[in-house]
């Protein structure tokens, strides 16, 4: 996907993208309907990597757009150039032209989210590595198809196999299939959980019913940014559990789905990855404890994270 100031745009006004966390699109944009949620992505500016992530949803609403076209063929394959005069040049019969013809018309409007999996690669992969990659080495659309096997080769050529790891790991825990799941909850009740993508669904709004507008370790926080982080691989069981999970403040869980931040089991405090120590926000989580009193089968969990991402360290 290409995004920032070099993106084009087909003759509109551009889109509302915030390159780390969304990306927007129209109907009119060719291969508006090939991504899916669970798809790994790659964002550029056309000169350089920016990051990677995995597609979490997909949300389509009808809307209209103004779109800019060339008087002579009509096409809305038109640049808009920025010094030279006149200000517009068609791309395709080459005409220039001060003042483009203008046309509303219905779309449908789609924007990706994948913050959850954002991972910045800022730099590590140039224009002429990142178009060698292409499945079409003409390609030039805005959203184009991505050889990921030898994407993948070219990261880990670089030294950002951790990239990969994480990519590798969320697309299958995104990529869920229809239907709903039970959960166990007190009382003998039962309850189904569809299984959509983290953050939207019902297991959110079981653990935010349970636990408030709470991040377990940093303490209140505002309802949007919290997610419902699993204390376990949700892609290995394929279940949600009613005690498996703590609401995470994004950031949070980021840090806590790749073992930067875990919590002791014996004492329920939290233990700050060295990596983190140049970080004074998460620094201080050091020692900590939790905000929240656990159900002991949350720290049965926690003590399953701990012993992949501390005792596999110091052993």
């Amino acid at each position: 996907m290409a995004a920032g100031d070099n993106r084009g745009h087909g003759g509109n006004a551009g889109y509302d993208d915030q390159y780390d966390a969304y990306y927007s699109w129209d109907s009119n944009v060719p291969n508006h309907k090939n991504l899916q949620v669970g798809d790994p992505i790659a964002l550029w500016d056309k000169e350089r990597l920016l990051g990677v992530s995995v597609i979490e949803a997909i949300e389509t609403e009808p809307g209209r757009k103004m779109l800019s076209r060339c008087p002579e063929c009509r096409t809305t394959r038109i640049s808009d150039r920025k010094r030279a005069v006149p200000r517009f040049r068609c791309m395709r019969c080459k005409a220039e032209f001060e003042t483009a013809l203008t046309d509303v018309v219905d779309v449908d409007l789609y924007t990706a989210r994948y913050d959850a999996a954002w991972t910045a690669l800022d730099g590590v992969l140039d224009e002429r590595e990142l178009r060698a990659v292409q499945r079409n080495a003409i390609d030039i659309n805005a959203m184009r198809p991505l050889d990921w096997s030898a994407f993948r080769d070219a990261l880990v050529s670089k030294n950002a196999d951790r990239a990969i790891n994480r990519v590798s790991a969320r697309a299958p825990d995104l990529a869920w299939s229809s239907g709903d799941v039970q959960v166990e909850l007190a009382g003998g009740f039962r309850q189904s959980l569809v299984r959509v993508r983290r953050g939207q669904s019902k297991f959110r709004q079981h653990l935010l019913a349970n636990q408030g507008n709470v991040c377990a370790l940093t303490g209140g926080a505002p309802e949007r940014v919290l997610e419902a982080g699993h204390l376990y691989s949700y892609a290995r069981l394929g279940e949600h559990h009613a005690h498996g999970g703590l609401m995470l403040r994004r950031d949070i869980h980021r840090l806590f789905d790749d073992g930067a931040l875990a919590v002791d089991p014996a004492q329920l405090h939290i233990d700050v990855a060295p990596e983190l120590s140049a970080y004074p926000q998460y620094a201080r989580l050091h020692d900590e404890p939790l905000k929240l009193r656990l159900q002991e089968s949350q720290v049965e969990w926690l003590a399953k994270h701990w012993a992949e991402h501390r005792l596999s360290i110091t052993v």
